[in-house]
C-alpha cells in the first residue's frame, strides 16, 4: 500500500533554496552535506545508495562548493502537489562536470550539461508532482505496480536523478509555479513513465523539448483504455486540476482494441469514450489534442508495417474531423520510422525481443514526432518548444550510432502492462 507521508516542515514550504558544499550562505538555502539523506523529518536529501562527495566553500556563494558523483544519485524535496519551477546550478571547481537531470520516474528535463573546472552553469525547467487524492472526493484507484515501482510517481515528495559521467550539483531552487500552463498526458504503456530500464515511453522523453515555461503532468499509465481509465478515475484526476489555457493530449487504442462484448468496438464506445475526454477538457477550457496510437513493430515481407490497429486509428481521426480536434497522426508517423529503419534495425528502437513497448532511443524519436505534430497542426502550445528545435522528418530519424542517453539505475525484465 502506498502511503502519504504527512506534512514536514519543508512540505509546508513552496519556494526552497538547497546549496550543496556551502557552509556560509545565511538562512535563505539550506545546507547539504554528502551524507544528508532523505528523511520525514528534514523533508529533504539524497535517496540511500548513493555514493558522493562534497568540496566544501567557507566564503560564501562568490566561491561556489559542489557534490558530485561518479554514480548517478538521486535528491529528493518533500513538496506538495502541484507545479514547480526548479533551477539548478552544475558544476565545480577541480572537475569537469557532464550532467543529465531525469525527474521522478526518469521523466526527461535536462539532457547534457557540461562544464570545464571551475565553471558553473544554471539551467530552469518544470515539473509536476501529484497525490492519487482526487478534489472534491475520492483517489485514484492505483495499480499494485503504481504503489511500489512507481511509488515515486505518487509520493509527498520530488524526486531528482542525477546522471552522466560526472554528475555534479551546486545549488538547487524550487519555486511553485501553479500558473504555468499544463501539458497533461492520458494514455497508455507507450505514453506513461515507465519507471525501469530499458522500457522507456514517449511521454516521460516530451519534457525535454519545452521552456520552463510550460509543464507537462503524466497522467498516463499501462495497461490502461479509456474505459479502464474512466474507471480508475484518471481522467477525473485531471479534471480536478485543469485550469484554463491547459492542454490534454490523449494517446489510446494498444488496449481498447483488445476489449470485448456486445456493441464494442472502434466505431462505437472507443469513439464515444474519446468525445467524453474532448468534452471533460473543453468544459474547463482546455484544448484537446487526439494523438494516434503508434504501430507496433509488424513487418511484411516487402519490408512494410502492417497495420495491428484495425479500425482504431481512423476512428481517433473520425473524432478529431467530428469535434474539430487537433490530431497527431503518430500511427502514421510512426509508419515511416520503422520503415526508414527496416525490419532488422527497427528492433534497436524496442526492448529486446518486444514489438510494443520502446526503449530510450524509440520513444526520443516518437516524442520528436509528437513535437512535430504540435508544430505542424499549429496549436499555440508550440510557442513553449525549445527555441532552434530543428525539424523532424520521421523518415529520416536521428542516427541509432549517435544517440546516446545515460540509463537510469532502476532495471526490470517485468513486462509493462499491456501489448
Amino acid at each position: 500500500m502506498l502511503v502519504l507521508l504527512s506534512a514536514s516542515p519543508a512540505i509546508a514550504q513552496e519556494n526552497l533554496r538547497f546549496t550543496f558544499g556551502h557552509t556560509e550562505v545565511g538562512s535563505n538555502y539550506k545546507y547539504v552535506r554528502g551524507d544528508s539523506l532523505y528523511s520525514r523529518e528534514s523533508g529533504y536529501g539524497f535517496e540511500p545508495g548513493a555514493n558522493i562527495w562534497c568540496v566544501q566553500e567557507k566564503s560564501g556563494l562568490e566561491r561556489p562548493g559542489y557534490c558530485t558523483s561518479d554514480k548517478p544519485f538521486y535528491f529528493s524535496v518533500a513538496l506538495p502537489e502541484g507545479n514547480y519551477q526548479v533551477r539548478i546550478t552544475f558544476g565545480g571547481l577541480d572537475t569537469e562536470s557532464i550532467t543529465t537531470v531525469k525527474a521522478e520516474l526518469r521523466r526527461l528535463m535536462i539532457e547534457r550539461v557540461a562544464t570545464a573546472p571551475g565553471k558553473f552553469a544554471t539551467e530552469t525547467f518544470a515539473v509536476n508532482i501529484r497525490r492519487p487524492t482526487i478534489a472534491g472526493g475520492g483517489e485514484v484507484k492505483l495499480k499494485d505496480r503504481e504503489k511500489t515501482t512507481e511509488a515515486w510517481a505518487w509520493d509527498d515528495k520530488l524526486t531528482l536523478e542525477f546522471n552522466n559521467s560526472r554528475p555534479s550539483i551546486s545549488a538547487i531552487e524550487i519555486e511553485r509555479a501553479d500558473k504555468l500552463p499544463t501539458i497533461y498526458l492520458l494514455g497508455d504503456s507507450t505514453v506513461c513513465d515507465q519507471p525501469s530500464e530499458p522500457y522507456s515511453s514517449w511521454g516521460q522523453m516530451l519534457t525535454r523539448f519545452f521552456k520552463p515555461d510550460v509543464v507537462v503532468a503524466n497522467n498516463a499509465e499501462s495497461g490502461e483504455s479509456l474505459r479502464s481509465s474512466l474507471g480508475a478515475r484518471r481522467l477525473d484526476k485531471v479534471v480536478s486540476t485543469m485550469k484554463a489555457g491547459d492542454y490534454l493530449l490523449i494517446q489510446y487504442g494498444h488496449n481498447d482494441e483488445k476489449e470485448k462484448g456486445e456493441g464494442i468496438g472502434a466505431f462505437t464506445t472507443y469513439k464515444a469514450d474519446l468525445k467524453k475526454f474532448v468534452a471533460a477538457a473543453r468544459a474547463h477550457g482546455v484544448t484537446p489534442v487526439l494523438i494516434t496510437p503508434m504501430q507496433r513493430r509488424t513487418f511484411d515481407s516487402q519490408g512494410k508495417i502492417t497495420n495491428s490497429h484495425g479500425d482504431y486509428p481512423e476512428a481517433v481521426r473520425q473524432v478529431a474531423r467530428e469535434e474539430k480536434v487537433a490530431l497527431i497522426d503518430l500511427h502514421e508517423m510512426s509508419t515511416r520510422f520503422y520503415e526508414a529503419l527496416g525490419p532488422e534495425k527497427s528492433k534497436l528502437a524496442f526492448k529486446d525481443g518486444d514489438g510494443t513497448h520502446h526503449n530510450n532511443y524509440g520513444s526520443y524519436e516518437l516524442a520528436k514526432c509528437v513535437v512535430e505534430g504540435i508544430r505542424s497542426t499549429k496549436l499555440a502550445l508550440a510557442k513553449h518548444l525549445l527555441k532552434g528545435l530543428p525539424l523532424f522528418d520521421p523518415s529520416r530519424p536521428d542516427s541509432l550510432e549517435s544517440f546516446v542517453l545515460p540509463a537510469s539505475p532502476a532495471l526490470t525484465n517485468t513486462k509493462p502492462l499491456g501489448s
